[in-house]
């Protein structure tokens, strides 16, 4: 090869270069321009209806509270819809979500949205919403304050471990495990529990618009299902996503409007980039021309499925 074609060979891997690292760049830049569009953290700029999941046990959560408050402030979040999915938590988690739910329900409508079970301090922060939408067969209620500790006082006997304390007053590190509590303890223990019971169950009254003792008969810990609830007037509607729309629509709220899920900020992390293309193609609408439904004619459908179903069967590996 002659020393022309090798300057160039090299001219040309030098253009080729140049292009793809251009190419890079934008590619890096329109995909920053989409995250901020189309769901980066606090980044959503269309209209759209914002989604919070609560699932599992909760507590004292600061990143969801700093989110719902993101979302009270977020011109473009026109709504919110909290669904549920937990058998509860503590009181004091309850409580500051509730009241964090309250505060975008002073700038927005709030749905509250009962996935399959929604109990004892899950159905606390269902009360927040403006109206309450669950499943026929929904889990909620368990209104009530339960407080719980261990006795392993008899397996330390059977040990031969004893454990002496000197402590400045009865009551002080009371209930303890290593001893049964004492009648001043236990009476210590149930005011402390009827105290935050109360607020609980003024709460729902209040939430409810419930006589206090409508809502005492409601509160003895019973769970209902969906319909169950709906007649002790628990809740608002039968339903789901329809019946969310309809009352967001009551509201002032377009049906149009994409519902985006506003994620916890360490899971929006991962995959921005991929998260951000499809919220954007979502909230455009693009995925009524690229989605499965475009390809449904062609027999489409049978390329996106799911997979096998899997069930969970007792007593069966």
């Amino acid at each position: 090869m002659d020393q022309l074609a090798i300057l160039d060979r090299r001219r040309l891997r030098r253009k080729l270069t140049f292009w793809r690292v251009l190419a890079l760049l934008v590619i890096v830049g329109l995909g920053f321009a989409l995250y901020r569009l189309g769901g980066g953290e606090g980044g959503v700029v269309l209209p759209h209806v914002a989604q919070v999941k609560i699932t599992g046990m909760i507590q004292d959560d600061t990143e969801l509270l700093e989110r719902l408050e993101e979302i009270a402030e977020n011109d473009s979040a026109k709504a919110l819809v909290v669904s549920i999915s937990s058998p509860g938590g503590t009181t004091y988690g309850g409580e500051r979500i509730f009241e964090a739910i309250r505060a975008v329900a002073e700038k927005k409508p709030v749905v509250s949205d009962i996935r399959t079970l929604a109990a004892s301090a899950g159905y606390m922060i269902a009360a927040a919403g403006d109206t309450i939408v669950a499943g026929d067969n929904s889990i909620t209620g368990s209104i009530g304050v339960i407080f719980q500790y261990p006795q392993i006082a008899e397996m330390m006997d059977k040990l031969g471990i004893s454990l002496e304390e000197i402590k400045s007053a009865p009551l002080k590190a009371e209930p303890s495990p290593f001893h049964p509590p004492s009648e001043a303890a236990q009476q210590m223990i149930r005011s402390m529990i009827m105290d935050s019971y109360d607020w609980f169950v003024d709460l729902v009254a209040e939430r409810r618009q419930l006589s206090r003792e409508e809502a005492l008969r409601l509160a003895d810990g019973s769970i209902f299902t969906g319909r169950q609830a709906l007649r002790a007037r628990l809740i608002d509607t039968l339903g789901g996503e329809p019946e969310i729309r309809a009352y967001l629509e009551s509201r002032g709220i377009s049906q149009d409007l994409p519902i985006v899920e506003w994620k916890d900020s360490e899971d929006s992390s991962s995959l921005w980039f991929a998260r951000a293309m499809a919220n954007f193609v979502r909230l455009t609408g693009l995925s009524e021309v690229f989605g499965p439904g475009a390809l449904r004619p062609w027999g489409g459908d049978k390329l996106f499925l799911d997979g096998l179903v899997s069930v969970w069967q007792v007593g069966k590996e």
